[in-house]
């Protein structure tokens, strides 16, 4: 969310321990909105995909290459779960097919069972986890890879190139590329960016007083230059625009 202040209510939440694998987080907005009002929230994805439920559907979201938009009027919520590659290789055959996409799927009894567990977030947190854990069953050799390979390349800010992360993992460049295409969706490259961009934005939004230039340079952008181009690029704003909204 690239404005999580002007939602009326956003928790996030770590999985079980036993669906640690599957679920990197929880998410879960909530919304009453007075007659008439419309609420507009850009959304920046992480470079994985989503289960999301929200009455009547259960929807499984793949990663994106672009910001989108989500409307809100009236009253609602959503318990969304961001999915390691384990989970998503699981429930889609095509995870590439799935990049900035959707699908829905034909869980009414999941549907019910979260819609009866609202407003408990520990509740609905459990019934989502358990679903995933009986619908993935154990993981493989090549799921766990794909989960480092994730955690590598979204979460760690010393891997600038998918050389680095190829090195770390001890497997080559063409061995990540074929799985995060298999098992993601997305290049290692584009999953490099996208993770640089969201704590990016992170820092501008966080620390007003941080040199652009200095967030550039920490998170391994060539100059200041590049940083606002990223931006422009994928949200049509650069990080000076987003600092002053």
């Amino acid at each position: 969310m690239l404005y999580p202040e002007r939602l009326p209510s956003f928790t996030r939440l770590a999985p079980p321990a036993a669906a640690s694998d599957l679920v990197e987080w929880f998410w879960f907005p909530r919304w009453d909105l007075p007659e008439g009002v419309v609420l507009r929230q850009p959304v920046l994805g992480y470079p994985a995909a989503n289960l999301v439920v929200e009455p009547p559907v259960v929807t499984l979201w793949g990663a994106t290459t672009r910001t989108s938009e989500r409307v809100l009027e009236g009253s609602g919520w959503a318990v969304g779960a961001l999915l390691k590659p384990a989970a998503l290789a699981r429930l889609h055959d095509a995870p590439s097919r799935l990049v900035d996409a959707s699908t829905v799927l034909d869980e009414p009894e999941l549907e019910r069972t979260v819609s009866v567990a609202m407003p408990d977030l520990d509740v609905a947190t459990a019934v989502v986890s358990l679903w995933l854990m009986q619908r993935v069953g154990p993981l493989t050799p090549e799921a766990r890879l794909a989960n480092a390979m994730a955690g590598l390349l979204t979460s760690d800010a010393a891997i600038l190139r998918v050389d680095d992360a190829a090195e770390r993992l001890r497997v080559s460049v063409r061995t990540l590329q074929r799985l995060a295409h298999r098992m993601v969706g997305l290049s290692p490259a584009a999953m490099i960016r996208r993770r640089r961009l969201q704590e990016a934005a992170q820092r501008v939004r966080d620390h007003p007083d941080a040199s652009l230039a200095d967030i550039a340079a920490d998170l391994g952008y060539a100059d200041h230059a590049h940083l606002a181009n990223d931006f422009r690029a994928v949200l049509g704003f650069t990080a000076s625009d987003y600092r002053a909204r």
